[in-house]
């Protein structure tokens, strides 16, 4: 039997892309945000070298609307030109500090109840899908070239990695950033629909 065009789900609501002056036109005051349940995750980013990439991290930490995100080592801060290129105003909406030291920065999540992770490559990393998380926690990303310094990693609980497949054994901090950071707001997003069943 064939099926027709009615019989076909597909065909009721055709797939096409939302104009981007429509996201702009729709875009919450700040007011209405600050109202919003922000994620229970910190981001501390430790020694990013590239201020391109910390304005990437901003804009995907107000994507999953996180707590907060720390900046520690030489990692460079907002206002700069370099990160406003690639933030596009989310180093506005993000709220931020900056604490050179990231151990005593960890030391004090921790006092405060938070997981600490890092985003590591190390002896004991496990698949970060292969974890179930808990919050609040913080999770530290660290330098394109070097990553995690070592007293930061043992102040962490765990390391989780992302598995590379290919020739590299990294990707982009920034990249990497942003799959981490939506792992845990799928995460975070099930165990609120638990909490209120």
């Amino acid at each position: 039997m064939k099926k027709t065009k009615n019989d076909l789900n597909i065909y009721e609501e055709p797939l096409r892309t939302i104009p981007h002056n429509v996201f702009r036109d729709n875009n919450p005051e700040y007011d209405e945000l600050e109202q919003r349940l922000r994620m229970p995750v910190v981001a501390l980013l430790d020694n990013i070298r590239s201020m391109f990439n910390v304005g990437s991290i901003f804009r995907t930490a107000d994507g999953a609307w996180l707590e907060e995100i720390i900046i520690s080592g030489y990692t460079a801060s907002p206002p700069r030109k370099e990160i406003a290129k690639t933030a596009l105003g989310a180093e506005y909406s993000v709220p931020w500090r900056n604490i050179p030291n990231a151990v005593e920065a960890l030391k004090a999540l921790k006092q405060r109840g938070y997981k600490a992770v890092a985003l590591e490559h190390t002896t004991r990393s496990q698949s970060y899908t292969q974890v179930d998380y808990d919050f609040p926690l913080v999770f530290v990303v660290g330098n394109e070239g070097v990553g995690i310094q070592d007293d930061i990693i043992k102040e962490c609980d765990f390391a989780v990695e992302l598995p590379q497949n290919g020739m590299k054994s990294s990707m982009n901090v920034a990249v990497a950033f942003g799959i981490m950071l939506y792992e845990l707001r799928r995460q975070w997003d099930i165990k609120k629909l638990e909490v209120r069943s």
